[in-house]
């Protein structure tokens, strides 16, 4: 599980392809729910990639 704060790298990203590859910080307080469909709010992935939705299969702590 991540928490609030922690930095990871995407390893994939079905909600943005283009963040592939990049870090970013987890945003989510708590686990993710029905809201995120089960997903982790990434952000700071890039200059022109806003936040991201993604999995935590898609996720690795880096």
């Amino acid at each position: 599980m991540f928490q609030a704060g922690d930095r990871v790298r995407i390893v994939s990203c079905e909600d943005d392809p283009r963040a592939a590859g990049r870090t970013g910080r987890i945003v989510d307080e708590v686990p993710p729910g029905p809201l995120t469909e089960g997903r982790w709010i990434v952000h700071g992935i890039g200059l022109l990639i806003g936040p991201a939705l993604c999995h935590t299969s898609e996720l690795r702590p880096a």
